[in-house]
């Protein structure tokens, strides 16, 4: 019986008896609202254990030849399509000329609705085969023969289509090398002498353009691109956009343990207004250049043993806190009543 009395005495919690246990309105009110504040805390709890948080390490990029995905979006609302040419050139010397392997063209109205698509300009690239030739020798044979048909057609359409208000979405992949260089987009594939012809001038050329969507790799939850949404439009004057960008090669690792190699970015923006001497042609320029250092972004999920932690201490908590103003408000009750009591006794 020793025994038994000294396990009694360890308990934390003794019972009274039923017959002096004393029910209240009020403790009913508090019993109500702790429960109902329990249960929010609880949900809240638990959705939060539930959900995912990211980690984010940093790491040498030791990945090497791969390539580099540019995905494009962008509307030219000026500029018909059969003038537009999407170039590529990389530190490591490859240059490529109105890429198309991967590229649409899309003519819109001046309305913004679709009236056309080009997956291959021939056109183009026949001009800007035409314009790796000599200059001289270029300036001597059109004095002599004029425009070819092909040139007089283009010309001929092109002016037709900016008269309509014609303008030009050009959307797809860029499949480059991994190393440093810039793509622009701009009217280098036409003979500079057909240019010259359909814009009278380079100020003509309006590269006003929205930028729908540029990234360099597939997207991830939470993955911000700087350019995208952008809206630069120019009136009464052309110009040279220039966006430089430093993209940090980036892994992102999901719950479900797979991998989505991916990029992020950072971009600075520089506008450069054509004058009357200048001799090049305005263009809209992405310079990039990749960061040595990869950042690993990993999904994890909470232990199980972290949420009971913080579920006991929310729900004990919160049962302390009502038992307590339980307490304090029977006392009031009790010091209220009291003087009326003995007043009606009297």
């Amino acid at each position: 019986m020793g025994l038994k009395q000294a396990i009694k005495s360890l308990d934390a919690f003794p019972r009274a008896e039923e017959h002096l246990l004393q029910k209240t309105q009020t403790g009913a009110l508090v019993s109500v609202v702790g429960l109902v504040i329990m249960a929010t805390l609880f949900l809240h709890e638990l959705r939060y254990y539930l959900t995912t948080y990211t980690v984010h390490q940093m790491s040498v990029d030791l990945r090497r030849g791969e390539t580099l995905p540019i995905h494009i979006n962008m509307t030219f609302p000026s500029l018909p399509c059969d003038v537009l040419s999407v170039d590529a050139i990389d530190m490591s010397g490859k240059h490529e000329v109105d890429l198309d392997t991967k590229m649409w063209k899309l003519r819109l109205h001046r309305d913004g609705h679709i009236i056309g698509t080009e997956y291959v300009s021939d056109l183009v690239e026949k001009e800007h085969a035409a314009h790796n030739h000599d200059h001289e020798e270029e300036k001597d044979n059109l004095h002599i023969h004029g425009f070819d048909q092909a040139a007089k057609d283009l010309v001929k359409k092109v002016k037709q289509a900016i008269a309509e208000g014609q303008g030009c979405r050009v959307y797809g992949v860029l499949d480059v090398q991994r190393v440093a260089g810039n793509f622009h987009i701009s009217v280098h594939g036409l003979n500079i002498f057909v240019a010259q012809t359909i814009f009278e001038g380079s100020k003509h050329v309006n590269v006003s353009h929205m930028i729908h969507d540029l990234s360099f790799g597939p997207k991830y939850p939470g993955i911000h691109n700087p350019l995208d949404g952008t809206v630069r439009i120019l009136h009464d004057t052309s110009g040279t956009f220039k966006y430089y960008i430093k993209i940090v090669p980036t892994e992102y690792k999901y719950i479900s343990k797979d991998v989505l190699p991916t990029n992020q970015f950072s971009v600075t923006e520089y506008f450069s207004p054509m004058n009357d001497f200048d001799r090049s042609w305005p263009a809209v320029y992405f310079l990039y250049d990749l960061s040595p250092i990869t950042v690993t972004i990993k999904e994890e999920r909470r232990s199980f043993l972290h949420f009971i932690t913080r579920l006991c201490a929310v729900l004990g908590g919160t049962f302390a806190v009502t038992g307590m103003l339980d307490r304090w408000m029977y006392r009031f009750l009790e010091a209220v009543t009291k003087p009326k009591r003995r007043s009606a006794m009297h």
